[in-house]
């Protein structure tokens, strides 16, 4: 199961540069007779490579509207611009596209003509952090992969728009103005593929409501979070990577096993308010428990096996398979417990 994730992950966070390295394989047979009636297309405000002529360049020019993009163009570079709206005439003859990139504009949901994203019917890659967005622009092309919104002053999310994008893998809304409110149940639905949730830094009080089964990462950083709900990570079996770092989690407010959940390889729980390290599966790998107010650490209390059963298990059986342990910026005084090391016998590192 290990091995999938990884994959998967993998895919994730790779496949950008295998679109753009097959695409410059294509490219690369080009008849060099051809780059100049590709120049001659070109924006006179943007940059068009002659060696990957399937990209267009205009950011950093200071543009107030986009220009007219040439037919052949998948990826479009337009971040660090003044840009306040998203017209169709821009767009007409941009029926191939597959990653745009607005990035540092002055983009606004009133400035987004309607129905002009959902038209891209090949776009994969959708960057719009940096903005002036208070919803989530909708509707959005079926074929989205990753959506990014970071960094706008988002505090609605319409009804029913991702209910289309089946093929949304990652979803980025960090530092936005959501509230719990803006989260229901529904919120979420229609995205059965989706690895990666970044709702950090918002404002937040309690769990989102039905986080899509398939997540892989789930990213709530920076909220105000008090309680994990019992039998929370059930619904989303695949978790592996859960950061929940700058919250305020005590220990009254995460049930008995809240945290021993066999697929969490990676638990963030820095900056917090506990005074204990909360019951963890073998399977995690690292823990980060840096600044709360732990004062002590019993390693035979924190084991997720008998330490006894391990002795008979031997290194090949159901050992503890935790790497790193970080306690830093707590009231715990060294030297490490014996009982950790006889534990935790994979253990690389132990932040102190």
């Amino acid at each position: 199961m290990i091995l999938k994730v990884y994959s998967s992950l993998l895919l994730l966070f790779l496949v950008n540069s295998v679109w753009t390295r097959t695409v410059r394989q294509v490219y690369d047979d080009l008849d060099p007779g051809h780059w100049s009636h590709y120049t001659s297309e070109c924006p006179q405000e943007c940059f068009c490579p002659p060696s990957f002529p399937n990209a267009l360049y205009c950011d950093n020019k200071g543009l107030k509207e986009i220009p007219a993009i040439p037919a052949r163009i998948w990826y479009l570079y337009l971040q660090n611009n003044l840009i306040e709206t998203l017209s169709e005439k821009s767009f007409v003859n941009a029926t191939h596209l597959r990653w745009i990139n607005l990035n540092k504009n002055k983009i606004t949901n009133n400035g987004i003509e309607n129905g002009v994203l959902s038209k891209l019917k090949r776009l994969l890659y959708l960057f719009l952090e940096d903005n002036e967005l208070e919803e989530v622009p909708a509707p959005l092309p079926v074929s989205l992969e990753q959506l990014r919104l970071a960094r706008n002053k988002i505090s609605r999310i319409p009804e029913g728009v991702f209910s289309n994008l089946e093929n949304l893998t990652m979803l980025d809304l960090h530092q936005n103005s959501l509230l719990d409110s803006a989260l229901q149940s529904d919120t979420f639905q229609g995205l059965n593929n989706l690895m990666q949730l970044n709702i950090a830094k918002n404002s937040l009080k309690k769990m989102p409501l039905s986080i899509p089964a398939n997540t892989l990462q789930l990213f709530l950083d920076n909220n105000s979070i008090e309680v994990i709900p019992e039998n929370y990570f059930s619904a989303i079996p695949k978790v592996t990577f859960l950061r929940l770092n700058y919250n305020k989690l005590s220990d009254d407010g995460i049930p008995p096993n809240g945290f021993n959940v066999s697929s969490i390889l990676d638990l963030q729980l820095s900056h917090n308010q506990l005074t204990k390290i909360p019951p963890i599966n073998a399977h995690l790998e690292h823990l980060h428990l840096d600044h709360n107010k732990i004062k002590s650490v019993n390693g035979t209390q924190i084991c997720p096996v008998s330490i006894a059963l391990e002795e008979d298990y031997g290194y090949y059986g159901n050992i503890p398979r935790l790497r790193y342990l970080r306690l830093d910026g707590n009231e715990i005084q060294p030297p490490i417990p014996l009982d950790i090391m006889i534990c935790f016998r994979l253990l690389q590192a132990v932040v102190i």
